[in-house]
């Protein structure tokens, strides 16, 4: 490898290293305006994992409206959606097992 194409390769690095991290920050920055969200997807909408811990990825969600199924949301919507914090979602699914 010639220098000039070991300063393009060390450049492309550090361009990129440099995206990653302000994309991070952006994500962190959003993130702090919102809230997790339960009972108020669709199936297939959900945000992440479940509170079942019967997967672990966006968009797996098989059921509307479950408890244990959430996504982000703004801040200080949840209830206004119909949503439940975590504590309430996890009551909710313990209420629905003992039934």
């Amino acid at each position: 490898m010639n220098q000039r194409q070991l300063l393009s390769s060390a450049l492309a690095s550090l361009l990129a290293v440099g995206a990653v991290q302000a994309a991070s920050a952006a994500e962190e920055g959003a993130a702090k305006d919102k809230e997790k969200c339960y009972g108020i997807v669709k199936a297939g909408q959900n945000s992440c994992a479940n509170l079942s811990g019967t997967h672990s990825c966006a968009g797996e969600a098989k059921t509307d409206n479950s408890p244990a199924e959430w996504k982000l949301v703004a801040k200080g919507t949840c209830a206004k959606l119909g949503g439940m914090n975590a504590e309430q979602a996890k009551a909710a699914l313990a209420q629905a097992g003992s039934k």
